[in-house]
């Protein structure tokens, strides 16, 4: 890996940073020209095609990429379904955690992300946005829909179910939202902020992510809340104190990835400057965001001017295309 690293040019470095939310129109010109580390796909990728038409895409793209393409959605199952909402690729949307669990216990879950991989694998869809680890008991808080509830020690098995269960099929995972979301409102609106104490974080919210961990997560995503008691001043996406703790407590060493940087909580905290230095300055390997062409040229300028140093933009790189191997993508120097 070193190798390779060594072989890739800044701009192709800096490029393998950003899941890009796919535009409508010139996908394939970006990947190749910004050297993008993958696309975010929405309902509205998936909603006028099919399985033969979504394949055609991803190949499309992938042929115009120097490193091979991380190709996302957010399958979670329940309110969240960017692909199985649409009949043409399966006959019913996957069920959210709860009603799965409620059918059949973990034997339906396990059963349930093993064809929820098969299907977006066979799209060439290689990375789901998934599973929730978040844990609420409260079901009239906005995460309740998406969280698996039950005990934290319940939810942690149903995060290593879930887990092992689209690892062992080839499918790249991500383990969201760090360290938890609990209570707290919608950072797709505004800024939400959480004054619990580290013992609540330790004894309930963080149980599903060690568990998503051990059972070989590739990626945790993680969440725009302001968390008092790891950082009052900072989101925990723009948080060194949360991913050194993510790194040095929890012991995780893959793909760190913000949640989208281009939601209202994070527009209204940077007061609509570029936060995407300061997202990989703090600790993160990938970046979500709509403005990615923007986000390039602020970290391509930070690396040319010193105030990021090359070894940290390195080091997620090398993250990056570790992850991309482990699925199997072919990651040679020769590219």
């Amino acid at each position: 890996m070193e190798n390779i690293i060594k072989n890739m040019t800044l701009e192709e470095k800096v490029g393998q940073l950003f899941l890009a939310h796919c535009p409508d129109e010139g996908a394939e010109e970006l990947v190749e020209r910004l050297h993008l580390g993958g696309l975010l796909l929405f309902a509205r990728h998936f909603e006028k095609k099919n399985k033969e038409t979504v394949l055609e895409f991803t190949k499309s793209c992938g042929k115009r990429a120097k490193t091979p393409l991380l190709f996302a959605a957010d399958e979670e199952g329940g309110t969240v379904v960017r692909i199985s909402k649409f009949p043409q690729y399966r006959a019913e949307p996957f069920k959210s955690p709860k009603d799965i669990f409620a059918e059949g216990g973990f034997d339906a879950v396990k059963a349930e992300s093993e064809e929820k991989a098969e299907l977006l694998l066979s799209m060439g869809i290689n990375y789901d946005l998934a599973p929730v680890c978040d844990y609420t008991a409260d079901e009239e808080k906005y995460i309740a829909k998406r969280s698996f509830g039950h005990t934290p020690k319940m939810c942690a098995e149903f995060i290593k179910t879930s887990v092992s269960a689209m690892v062992g099929r080839g499918l790249c995972t991500s383990l969201k939202h760090f360290p938890g979301y609990g209570g707290n409102s919608d950072t797709h609106y505004g800024m939400s902020t959480d004054v619990r104490g580290l013992s609540e974080f330790e004894s309930a919210d963080l149980l599903p992510f060690e568990a998503g961990i051990k059972a070989g997560a590739q990626s945790v995503m993680v969440s725009h809340n302001i968390v008092n008691c790891f950082d009052p001043e900072y989101p925990a996406s723009l948080s060194r104190p949360i991913h050194e703790y993510l790194r040095e407590k929890m012991g995780f060493d893959g793909v760190i990835i913000t949640d989208s940087l281009t939601m209202n909580a994070i527009r209204q905290f940077t007061n609509g400057a570029d936060p995407c230095v300061r997202a990989l300055l703090c600790g993160n390997d990938m970046i979500i965001t709509s403005l990615f062409e923007e986000g390039y040229n602020c970290i391509l300028n930070a690396v040319r001017n010193g105030a990021v140093p090359e070894e940290r933009l390195d080091s997620a790189v090398r993250r990056i295309l570790e992850m991309k191997s482990a699925i199997g993508l072919d990651i040679r120097a020769d590219l």
